[in-house]
């Protein structure tokens, strides 16, 4: 599930490196996936009917994965993607604070030993220590495409908690296409009434642009159903293998390639996060 999910952002690299813009492909892969697990809930006779209460949470949910969809689909447009990734993927430590303030679960030692570690490894993965110590120049390069990726992580951790606590008893594709339909509105609206939408210019961007529809749908459906019965605090760490996938992915078919120390850095981070989270029982 988390390489599927990397490999759906390097095909939005793509699609962005030919003409596509981030509001056409937030609208195509949550349109796409909205329709597809519409048809299979008819196909199996599943009724989409729910209680107001919980149409209400749903749509709640569907507006924190919409922020998270745009704001990491521009940090993967401004800088390397496993970048993106790796910044984004902070989101299980932001999901066991959350899960804290609210009262839900206080962190173990484990996780708060592992929260410096990650950082570390992320500041390494980032190469903020570039230039000679020259902080302000990196961040001019990398700055605006991490705050888009800690944006996203902030949405989805809150979208993941959200999900735990109002939709744990909800069958899984009833949540994907909920969640999937608020993020194809807001984002349809928003595309309509603000910066407009880019078609690919040529064919590889349309298909990259397909691609990602089908991996995105395929993964957060997945996601959906999967998660909730394992846990999402206790598993989400597990989803920290996609920037790892996408280091090998987007090195293959886009020929980003990082420094050994990043490369270094992006493994400190993965491993801390996924200790963190095989100590959460």
């Amino acid at each position: 599930m988390a390489t599927v999910f990397g490999s759906n952002h390097v095909a939005a690299r793509i699609a962005f490196d030919h003409g596509a813009n981030v509001t056409t492909a937030v609208a195509f892969r949550s349109t796409g996936t909205a329709l597809a697990v519409l048809a299979l809930l008819l196909f199996t006779g599943t009724s989409i009917r729910v209680e107001r209460k919980t149409f209400v949470r749903s749509v709640l949910v569907g507006l924190c994965i919409a922020a998270q969809s745009y704001c990491l689909y521009s940090a993967v447009a401004l800088i390397p993607v496993a970048l993106a990734l790796l910044a984004f993927q902070t989101f299980p430590m932001l999901l066991a604070l959350i899960s804290w303030l609210a009262g839900a679960e206080r962190p173990s030692r484990r996780v708060l030993l592992a929260m410096p570690v990650a950082l570390t490894g992320l500041s390494l993965a980032l190469d903020v220590w570039a230039k000679g110590g020259d902080l302000a120049g990196r961040w001019t390069e990398i700055g605006a495409g991490v705050l888009w990726a800690l944006g996203a992580s902030v949405s989805f951790a809150l979208a993941m908690f959200l999900t735990t606590r109002w939709q744990a008893g909800m069958d899984g594709r009833l949540r994907s296409f909920f969640s999937m339909s608020v993020v194809a509105i807001v984002v349809l609206a928003g595309g309509a009434l603000g910066s407009g939408f880019a078609l690919p210019r040529d064919g590889t961007g349309w298909l990259a642009l397909l691609l990602l529809t089908a991996l995105y749908g395929t993964a957060i459906t997945s996601m959906f159903v999967l998660l909730p019965r394992l846990g999402m605090v206790n598993n989400a760490a597990v989803l920290n293998f996609e920037p790892i996938a996408v280091l090998a992915i987007a090195w293959v078919v886009l020929g980003q390639a990082i420094a050994p120390l990043q490369i270094a850095g992006a493994f400190v981070v993965v491993g801390a996060i996924m200790w963190m989270g095989s100590g959460r029982k």
